[in-house]
């Protein structure tokens, strides 16, 4: 790849929480060299629709953008996202294609109606006590990518079928397809579409990842100090952000976020996982960095 395929470097970090702004939704970007991220809007409480319109009509041009969110499920373990029914769908653009039908009525890009489908419910454990009778137990299940790369770095993967406790991710999944389903077409997003030779470019990460690039253990990822903060991004190439006292891991994990794609994004091993087949890349996506 080009040094200079990317004019700017920005990453989002995601909430799925209910309501429409949300205090767990930050976004940061900067350009190439070694100049700090910045955070997009400081003080603002983003909405999950802003952050599509930002994508869509205000982030600049030629921007490598990576959402921290999975952008589908388990497919590849059992040949299908809900085995065993029929009209399960069969690659990721028809998951959110099915996610947004399914809850096109539900306000601020929430995904609860999805998981009431009596036959999807059976695939997921919910609160209540309400575990589908196809979860599968344990964790649940995990994509190529969440077994492999986030395996290899030391991390815990989560299952996206699971909407219960404080790690999950299922909840903020589900509402990051319905954001996937909007802008299609207006960037592309890798790898369910191949890398261009030009335009902006969304790829999923794992903020976990780049605060072990930064030399962090994966269980100690968060930084909630302008201390902590700054001495991951020194060791990602970035120079220091202003700012004394503690921060909000949402906007530290976005600006270290951004800082280490900008380190990354041109190396080529992270575009071409090894273990990354088509067929998964058409189902189930992988996690940009996760190798």
């Amino acid at each position: 790849m080009r040094p200079d395929r990317f004019a700017h470097f920005a990453a989002i970090d995601w909430s799925g929480a209910a309501g429409e702004r949300h205090a767990g939704i930050a976004l940061a970007i900067c350009e190439p060299g070694d100049a700090p991220p910045r955070v997009v809007r400081p003080g603002h409480r983003w909405s999950r629709a802003e952050v599509a319109d930002w994508i869509v009509r205000k982030m600049p041009a030629e921007t490598l953008v990576g959402l921290d969110i999975s952008g589908s499920l388990a497919f590849a373990d059992r040949g299908a996202f809900f085995p065993g029914w029929p009209e399960s769908p069969p690659d990721a653009r028809s998951l959110w294609a099915a996610v947004e039908a399914q809850c096109e009525t539900e306000p601020h890009l929430a995904a609860g109606a999805f998981v009431d489908h009596p036959e999807i419910a059976r695939h997921f454990r919910r609160h209540g006590g309400r575990e589908g009778d196809r979860f599968g137990g344990g964790i649940g299940r995990l994509r190529v990518t969440e077994h492999i790369g986030q395996t290899a770095l030391g991390c815990r993967p989560t299952s996206n079928f699971n909407l219960v406790g404080a790690s999950q991710v299922g909840k903020a999944s589900l509402t990051g397809m319905r954001v996937l389903h909007r802008i299609a077409g207006h960037v592309a997003l890798w790898p369910f579409d191949p890398l261009p030779p030009h335009g902006s470019v969304a790829v999923e990460i794992y903020t976990t990842i780049a605060a072990v690039a930064a030399g962090r253990p994966a269980g100690r990822s968060k930084l909630r100090s302008y201390a902590e903060l700054n001495e991951a991004l020194v060791a990602v190439g970035s120079k220091p952000v202003r700012g004394r006292g503690p921060i909000d891991d949402h906007r530290s994990d976005a600006l270290l976020a951004a800082a280490w794609l900008r380190q990354v994004a041109h190396r080529p091993a992270y575009w071409s996982p090894p273990q990354m087949t088509p067929d998964i890349a058409r189902t189930e996506g992988w996690t940009f960095g996760a190798l």
